[in-house]
């Protein structure tokens, strides 16, 4: 028989279970009378069925676009995790991963915090006990256009993607959201990320929190944010980079002495001194040799295609004026798993993306946007003063063992903002072992996470989860065991 034919009939078998099973599944939720968490009807299309090789589980999820701009057919690819109990009262978190370029299905859902991990040949999903929709439901966002899923119609958008644009993208997204899930709207809400999310975060923050202040209609009820290794201030990003790597003995004393000779960071002209690229770039080069993101650990080595040093030829390709950003998480080799999932027909059919003939090509991070990202801000930092001062809870957390944005990054950016410290340095613990410091300020909590690398939970699965839960319940860490 016909490739082609034999592939259009395995579809077709595959939509028909799929309608069957979602029949069935409705059936299920209303008779259990859960229908007030229900989407309104008409969106009933959401609910996920049937993904292949998902373990079983007693919560919904839901997927799909929504679209963020008519005209220019802007649309974004969410997946929706209710909280694994009681998702009626608990409170809604938005999960947004940077890049720029790199999706939040791809790493939070599936390599990190959400409740199904793709396992090691791509081919199904593995249970996460440690999954953060145990405390919330979790929302996770692919942002902006031309990451993951989401797309837009209108080429020109790619010439304007910064900032700016994705955090108005993702406002919209979330009130139209709403209108899909009314009975989220009045939830306690948060938004979290890590990597360059640690500007995503905040901006889109500062826009809720303007908003909410401007137009009660599409008022979003903001308690916090929350941040891990995040790029905060370029000067301070830098500087931390280069002293974490002199002192975990990546660079030598030589290399370390000559950038802070030639190198101010704080100067728009900073790349301009060619002593300065020189140092800079040397530090880069001996990162290539390891995972700049996990020191401690061993590089992939099963696809050389993925190994530390390609990834490494794309994030630094060049110094230049703005900081080069994350583009990936802490193994390389979980990305090749994801791509085989993603690209599936069946996972296509069944997260609703696509009818399984017509393909959407995923990556897991996109190059092209991330080399032609035309605004990024400099600091966040005057965002955090806002935000603190407007009574929003901050926390921000660091793997101590990532060289990308290492702890002495967001320790000097932090520092900076020269807030009063109500809780001084002292060790957490988890599972009656140190976890990591802390150390509270007036309007924000800091942690590390002890051997974590970039990504934390999937380093410190269960330890990730705790610092959530003491987030989400606004609770000082336990400084004793």
């Amino acid at each position: 028989m016909d490739c082609v034919l034999v592939r259009v009939l395995m579809v077709i078998t595959s939509m028909l279970a799929l309608s069957y099973a979602k029949s069935v599944e409705y059936s299920r939720i209303i008779n259990k009378g859960l229908p007030s968490l229900l989407p309104p009807n008409g969106d009933h299309e959401d609910l996920v069925i049937n993904l292949p090789g998902q373990p079983k589980v007693d919560f919904r999820h839901y997927a799909g676009f929504v679209t963020v701009n008519e005209e220019k057919g802007r649309a974004l690819f969410y997946w929706f995790f209710e909280a694994s109990t009681q998702p009626e009262d608990k409170p809604l978190v938005l999960w947004l991963n940077g890049g720029p370029g790199c999706s939040s299905v791809g790493y939070g859902a599936t390599q990190e915090i959400g409740p199904f991990l793709v396992n090691s040949n791509g081919s199904g999903l593995k249970f996460n006990p440690y999954a953060w929709n145990r405390e919330a439901n979790v929302l996770f966002l692919e942002s902006p256009v031309g990451v993951g899923f989401s797309y837009t119609n209108t080429s020109t958008d790619f010439d304007n993607l910064g900032d700016d644009l994705t955090a108005n993208d993702a406002y919209e997204f979330l009130n139209k959201w709403f209108l899909k899930f009314p009975a989220y709207r009045n939830h306690a809400f948060y938004v979290a990320g890590e990597s360059y999310a640690g500007k995503y975060v905040p901006e889109l923050a500062e826009l809720i929190h303007d908003k909410n202040n401007n137009d009660n209609s599409s008022y979003i009820d903001l308690k916090g944010i929350l941040m891990g290794n995040p790029e905060t201030c370029d000067p301070e990003d830098w500087r931390g980079l280069v002293d974490y790597a002199w002192s975990h003995a990546v660079i030598s004393d030589e290399t370390h002495g000559l950038i802070r000779e030639s190198c101010n960071f704080s100067s728009d002209n900073t790349w301009s001194n060619p002593e300065c690229t020189k140092g800079v770039n040397e530090v880069l080069r001996q990162y290539k040799e390891i995972d700049i993101y996990s020191l401690y650990t061993s590089v992939c080595i099963a696809n050389s295609t993925n190994a530390s040093g390609s990834s490494m030829e794309v994030m630094f390709k060049s110094t230049s004026n703005m900081m080069p950003r994350i583009m990936g998480g802490y193994d390389p080799c979980l990305d090749d798993y994801a791509r085989a999932y993603y690209n599936r027909p069946d996972v296509q059919i069944a997260l609703h993306v696509s009818d399984g003939l017509n393909l959407r090509n995923w990556s897991i991070c996109n190059s092209t946007l991330f080399s032609n990202w035309a605004d990024s801000k400099p600091s966040v930092l005057p965002i955090y003063k806002k935000l603190i001062a407007a009574g929003l809870r901050i926390w921000v957390y660091s793997g101590d063992t990532d060289g990308r944005v290492p702890v002495l990054s967001t320790r000097y950016s932090l520092n900076a903002l020269g807030l009063p410290i109500t809780k001084p340095w002292t060790p957490w613990y988890h599972d009656q072992q140190v976890s990591g410091w802390y150390q509270e300020y007036k309007g924000l909590t800091f942690a590390t996470f002890r051997g974590a690398g970039h990504a934390v939970p999937i380093f410190k699965p269960s330890s990730s989860l705790a610092l959530f839960s003491y987030f989400l319940q606004s609770r000082s860490l336990p400084s004793s065991r």
